[in-house]
């Protein structure tokens, strides 16, 4: 199913010229001596108002008024000059940070928002309000004013943003844009503004009066324009969104001759795809570490499809192997006539030296078969594991995704630890002499052990600087840790709870917290 985010600034070119001056509006509105801003352009001979901020528009002065009048009502008017081209380019950049973080599939909707097809996409921040709260939260942290709706059509999204003003993101349920766009005025249709009059001139106030009228006569009067735009609110007919794609990406496009629809077919293109892409890869010296799969169907609308890789990769087959499975969320309508496929993200990437041993046994190739499951199962079904800095065994591991960034973090070699970690410790039994003699025996599940070889202690007595310098005195922390090695192989780690001269650090229990590879 599809769903589009409606990202709406309201005061967009104001909001420009304020972030590049150095001030947010947050801090501009709380300046008590501060003066309106517009921008302004040429018409006739006069000067009218293009945009106006916050302020000025609760002072009374909107769009179209004369310049002469706005300064009649607010005299120390900061005047502009309008920049559409610049406003333009700004919104490009926006659309641009939104495809790599949000959605592949982004398209401006000028003047002044945007277009992001979230299908799909909401799993990878667990879920839809999710992705929405976190797009609000950093759009309006960065300076400027958003209002947010998420819709089946666009063009629902589009009335919504514009004219339910709630403060905070809204979001209409699947099936329920007739129920959203019903009570909103004409206006939100995107028809021009003398049929909007005059349709208000006739009583029509809201949308719903409009559906519940028969077509012919108006359509007759007004165009079909008018029920076009409706029909793309409610879901009835396709609406054209024409994504954007940074040109410096390596990518790769096939402009088909006849569209086409098959699974076999789409497959074949996108091995095509992927051979041109690699090639580009190879070129730039760089790999993969995510793709986008853009498909334009006759009618004008995209049919997206994104995969992450664990590593940056060129090898094409693999590519091919991860996107051919995706083709079953792909919905071709009455054909497919272009296919566009984007490297958004990529990476340094060596050449590397071909086999010429012959030989085939390399090994497990980890990084497929973290981009196979991934991509088939979900990203929240995969993760990996990555070194902490800490001093307790408990903190010197954390989870990460699967399709995580490299990071320069190592094991440290001098102080190792068990490839199995056992949580929460385990107690067991011991036989050992004290204080600080290794166990010579323990018994664990049931089971005897005999230790033939040890080394300790070493011992753990907290992280000072955790819990307000707290953690040293905290009880039962202070922990001598031993590498047993027993009869048959086994090597353990063990611990004994407590420093034996203070009864707050622990009873001098024994427990086993790991065993060695």
């Amino acid at each position: 199913m599809r769903r589009v985010v409606s990202l709406y600034l309201p005061y967009w070119s104001t909001d420009r010229i304020s972030r590049k001056r150095g001030v947010s509006p947050s801090e501009a509105n709380a300046a008590p001596s501060r003066q309106p801003l517009v921008t302004a352009i040429e018409s006739h001979g006069r000067k009218l108002i293009a945009a106006v901020d916050a302020l000025g528009r609760s002072l009374g002065i909107t769009p179209g008024m004369s310049v002469t009048k706005a300064r009649t009502m607010v005299p120390d008017l900061d005047v502009l000059d309008a920049d559409e081209a610049a406003d333009a380019q700004g919104l490009e950049r926006l659309a641009l940070w939104a495809g790599q973080r949000y959605a592949p599939f982004v398209a401006v909707d000028y003047p002044d928002g945007l277009w992001l097809d979230i299908s799909g996409c909401g799993e990878l921040f667990g879920g839809e309000e999710a992705l929405v709260k976190d797009l609000f939260r950093r759009v309006n942290g960065s300076g400027l004013t958003a209002q947010i709706a998420v819709a089946d059509t666009a063009g629902c999204a589009h009335a919504v943003a514009r004219h339910v003003p709630a403060g905070r993101p809204v979001i209409i349920l699947p099936g329920d844009q007739k129920k959203a766009v019903g009570l909103l005025p004409l206006a939100a249709l995107r028809i021009p503004t003398k049929v909007a009059s005059d349709l208000h001139k006739m009583g029509f106030t809201r949308i719903e009066q409009l559906i519940a009228e028969p077509r012919g006569p108006i359509a007759r009067r007004y165009g079909h324009e008018l029920y076009r735009r409706l029909d793309q609110a409610l879901g009835h007919a396709p609406e054209a969104m024409a994504p954007i794609f940074p040109p410096s990406l390596p990518q790769a496009r096939r402009g088909l001759l006849e569209p086409i629809g098959t699974a076999d077919a789409i497959a074949k293109v996108i091995g095509d795809l992927t051979d041109d892409i690699c090639a580009a890869l190879m070129r730039g010296g760089t790999g993969a570490r995510r793709l986008d799969l853009h498909c334009e169907r006759v009618d004008g609308q995209y049919q997206s499809v994104r995969i992450g890789m664990a590593s940056p990769t060129r090898d094409a087959r693999h590519l091919t192997k991860l996107l051919v499975p995706r083709i079953e969320r792909i919905d071709p309508g009455l054909g497919i006539e272009t296919m566009i496929l984007i490297a958004p993200i990529v990476e340094p990437l060596r050449s590397a030296q071909a086999d010429l041993t012959g030989d085939t046994h390399r090994g497990p190739d980890l990084g497929a078969l973290i981009d196979a499951l991934a991509n088939r199962f979900g990203y929240d079904r995969l993760y990996g594991t990555t070194p902490c800095s800490s001093a307790m065994p408990e903190r010197t591991v954390k989870r990460t995704t699967a399709l995580r960034e490299c990071t320069d973090r190592r094991w440290n070699a001098v102080l190792p630890r068990p490839g199995r970690m056992i949580e929460p410790p385990e107690p067991v039994q011991v036989i050992a002499m004290m204080p600080d003699h290794p166990p010579a025996q323990f018994v664990w599940r049931g089971k005897r052990h005999k230790v033939v070889q040890a080394d300790g202690p070493e011992r753990l007595q907290g992280e000072w600087w955790r819990a307000k310098g707290l953690e040293a005195d905290s009880p039962y922390l202070v922990r001598d840790y031993f590498q047993v090695e027993v009869e048959g192989g086994g090597r353990y780690w063990l611990f004994r709870l407590g420093d034996g001269q203070w009864s707050s650090t622990g009873p001098m229990a024994w427990f086993i917290h790991g065993a060695f590879a």
